[in-house]
């Protein structure tokens, strides 16, 4: 073989390795594999601002006359490293009895502590009678309880709670009328305790924190409930607000983009508004089902769960389309973009994005598992 033929070969091997190598980068989409698995029930999770995660692990205790769940709590390191952070048997409140199952997790911006949303359920009396509520329990990444103003480390009657930019201040919603019909919103701090409300007088559906400030978009509803609900910019702090549209209709999935210029929510069981919130008139309805999403950090697209929360549902892809002006007494035309598969379909109970959008990490159906895959940017 002459030295020209031999570099010719060499030439081509390079360029047969270099089209292998990018196979992986073009199919990644597929998701074939896990990076990691947490071979656990898992409940609820949550990726930390630095990668993280947070999750909780069904627990069940058995007393004489009940059979309780007291959801242990974990962190697992970027390493990959887990320490049980809260063992479930040994967290109670006196002599009550009650079961608890972990709904959510809100991280500080500092990454250092963490608020755990419980579904509870006590019992009242000796009759055995049950009462449901919600609760919220603050820890640090240490695992030690957060007394709230040298209190409780438990706020009642607790939902959607998320901590301010100090790293102190808390906000959640309290039940105005229920049952999880309108909230209103309430303080706390760690250092002094419980605030009282925000807004008072006004009563709300929900709610989205806007990312790396102290506001929030959240949809306004009278106690009535006879008109409209009505988009509005909160800033809790100084408790100003700002009406950005009144909406056809409010069926649930309020998110704000990781940027905080958009905001998406469904209007019905089928259609979801995308909106932008520095041009409000700029908004689009696409029809996708009713299910639960997560932006794309580039916020081209949103992966969602075509299924409602706690129910299993396949994910997909939806490109976002630009944001076009509307017309006042215009009908906005409903567009139907073609949904693009993950994971070859198969179905998953919970999900999220990490915050640099790097991995997925999805609750599998039947076990619970926790599933981590690389995410192609």
């Amino acid at each position: 073989m002459t030295r020209s033929s031999l570099l010719n070969l060499l030439r081509s091997l390079i360029c047969v390795l270099i089209g292998l190598c990018s196979f992986p980068a073009a199919r990644a989409q597929d998701l074939d594999k896990p990076l990691q698995n947490i071979d656990d029930e898992i409940t609820a999770f949550s990726f930390a601002p630095d990668g993280r995660i947070v999750y909780s692990a069904r627990r069940n205790i058995k007393t004489k006359k009940y059979d309780l769940q007291h959801d242990d709590i974990w962190l697992q390191e970027t390493n990959g490293k887990r320490r049980r952070l809260l063992q479930g048997d040994k967290f109670n409140r006196g002599d009550a009895l009650f079961s608890y199952a972990v709904d959510a997790f809100h991280w500080s911006p500092n990454g250092r502590m963490f608020l755990a949303q419980l579904f509870t359920t006590s019992v009242v009396d000796e009759g055995g009678r049950t009462e449901d509520s919600s609760m919220t329990l603050a820890l640090e990444d240490s695992g030690k309880e957060i007394r709230i103003g040298k209190g409780e480390s438990l706020i009642k009657d607790c939902y959607n709670a998320t901590w301010l930019q100090d790293n102190a201040t808390i906000v959640y919603l309290e039940e105005a009328i229920k049952p999880h019909m309108l909230f209103s919103f309430r303080y706390t701090n760690v250092t002094t305790g419980p605030a009282g409300l925000a807004f008072e007088g006004r009563t709300f559906i929900d709610s989205d924190r806007i990312p790396h400030t102290n506001a929030a978009i959240a949809v306004e509803q009278d106690r009535a409930q006879s008109g409209p609900p009505r988009l509005q910019r909160l800033e809790l702090l100084a408790q100003d607000d700002k009406e950005v549209a009144t909406l056809e209709g409010y069926a649930g999935g309020l998110s704000v983009s990781p940027s905080g210029k958009k905001v998406a929510y469904f209007i019905d069981r089928e259609v979801l508004e995308v909106r932008d919130l520095a041009a409000p008139d700029h908004f689009v309805h696409l029809r996708v089902g009713l299910g639960v999403f997560h932006w794309s950090p580039d916020e081209n697209r949103i992966m969602l769960k075509r299924a409602v929360e706690r129910k299993s549902g396949d994910l997909v892809w939806i490109a976002l389309p630009e944001l076009p002006a509307q017309k006042p007494g215009n009908a906005v035309p409903i567009l139907q973009p073609t949904p693009q598969p993950l994971l070859h379909g198969l179905s998953i109970r919970e999900f999220n994005i990490s915050l640099d959008g790097r991995f997925l990490a999805v609750i599998l159906p039947g076990k619970r598992n926790l599933a981590i895959f690389p995410l192609p940017l």
